[in-house]
């Protein structure tokens, strides 16, 4: 960006003028008449000159300052969603300064393993580069740093223009506050994305509960350890003192959607189980349809996990039980049509599986398409049928009402996870987990770590 030769052409082009209007000169040197508009003639490309390149220089500072600020903040947000969709939080945010990667010759790059000043590639880094159209500096001779293509009605044409770039490092603060209940609140069905009704025995121990909105507890108090939303805990649902507002929670599980094989079902008829199916060798069991249980079904230990992968359908336990240890139950398929992709079935009946410990599924004991947006609400869990689960339910768009009980699996220790749009937890339902058996039931749990620039 220096403009040094462009003033040593200036120089030169002005040691020119001068001497071929020397002869000129010397011919009015007694005359009087005319000097005031010949001087102004000879020093005004001095004055565009230097007029240019104080109006360039200003717009490159102003737009220097703005993409800084947006490479500081898309760092931080980056940095602070910490999960497989940090790029897309990133560009999210810087778009929100007018910085759009592709467009206006704008690039930005992303990265969570660029080099930290005090050691280690953990930083997450955020480079916007854009290029700026020259005003006037073109007056004293600077053409640019950079070339770039126009397009204008179907012709490619070249053009200097100036290249400016703002780069940025954040780090996620080390100590995590980590969410037993996390409600996404992606689509707007409630204002208060959590409520627990009357005198609800939930005890969520070593986690909170976080509500990406805001949360009330009606009569029933400190169901966790902690409660964090946008206006923090105002009801006292956590039992640590009150906090205030904490940034929404990116979705930290959708990722997982990419270990769902593609659907090979043309037809969708259901299957009714007494005992289980062969499970394939690759431990991924495909149901086309209802999964109805007609009786007590245990999926025994194998040799690596069991995947069930329910396509339009819904598991019904009708008056069963389904048992299982490293078990993965997985809704997919289609928005539309009729089909549900929940479990239901009766309070006679139940489901009682830890889920896996290793492998692509660790930790997630039932997972909904997060595309799936319809026949995903579930209006008493717990209760119809029970539940008895170690593990992650990843719910990501359904409103949840709890009205009876969560366990641990007969099978596994006292970690459970929920992840819903909204969830009400009525004055019998109940929710027990301990936070600190996920980490060896194979679940990382949500969890809130702010960014923090650190270059």
């Amino acid at each position: 960006m220096t403009i040094t030769p462009a003033v040593v052409v200036l120089r030169m082009d002005l040691q020119r003028a001068l001497r071929r209007v020397a002869a000129p000169l010397k011919a009015f040197a007694r005359d009087n008449r005319g000097n005031v508009a010949l001087a102004t003639a000879l020093a005004l490309p001095t004055l565009l000159g230097a007029t240019g390149i104080g109006i360039e220089i200003s717009h490159w500072y102003r737009t220097q300052r703005a993409l800084q600020n947006a490479a500081d903040s898309a760092a931080v947000a980056a940095a602070t969603n910490g999960t497989d969709t940090y790029a897309a939080e990133g560009l999210a945010v810087a778009a929100r300064y007018g910085f759009v990667n592709g467009q206006k010759n704008t690039s930005i790059t992303l990265t969570n393993k660029a080099p930290c000043p005090a050691g280690g590639s953990n930083c997450y880094g955020v480079t916007i580069t854009r290029s700026v159209p020259l005003l006037l500096s073109h007056l004293v001779g600077f053409s640019g740093n950079v070339t770039v293509e126009i397009v204008k009605d179907g012709k490619a044409s070249t053009t200097r223009q100036t290249s400016l770039q703002a780069t940025a490092l954040a780090l996620r603060v080390p100590t995590p506050r980590t969410y037993c209940v996390l409600a996404l609140g992606n689509d707007g069905a409630k204002f208060d994305d959590i409520v627990v009704n009357g005198g609800s025995k939930s005890n969520l121990t070593n986690c909170g509960i976080m509500s990406n909105n805001d949360l009330t507890c009606n009569g029933s108090h400190q169901i966790a350890d902690y409660a964090d939303s946008s206006s923090g805990d105002p009801s006292g649902c956590g039992r640590a003192p009150n906090r205030g507002p904490v940034p929404r929670i990116g979705d930290p599980y959708s990722h997982l959607a990419s270990n769902i094989p593609l659907n090979p079902c043309g037809t969708y008829p259901g299957e009714h189980w007494t005992s289980v199916p062969a499970i394939p060798p690759s431990g991924v069991y495909t149901v086309c349809g209802n999964l109805t249980l007609k009786a007590d079904v245990t999926i025994g230990s194998r040799p690596g996990n069991t995947v069930i992968v329910i396509y339009n359908g819904q598991l019904d336990t009708v008056g069963h039980t389904l048992r299982g240890t490293d078990v993965t139950i997985v809704f997919a398929g289609s928005n539309g049509g009729g089909y549900s992709h929940i479990v239901t079935g009766t309070n006679k009946g139940g489901i009682d599986i830890s889920a896996p410990k290793t492998g692509p599924w660790k930790g997630v004991a039932i997972y909904q398409a997060p595309h799936l947006t319809t026949g995903v609400d579930i209006t008493s869990a717990g209760s119809g049928p029970t539940w008895n689960i170690t593990g992650l339910v990843y719910l990501p768009h359904a409103s949840v009402t709890f009205s009876g009980a969560v366990n641990k699996s007969s099978s596994g220790n006292s970690c459970f996870s929920l992840v819903v749009d909204n969830l009400t937890v009525n004055g019998t339902g109940l929710i027990l987990s301990n936070g600190s058996d996920c980490m060896d039931a194979g679940l990382d749990l949500p969890s809130y770590r702010r960014g923090r620039l650190v270059g």
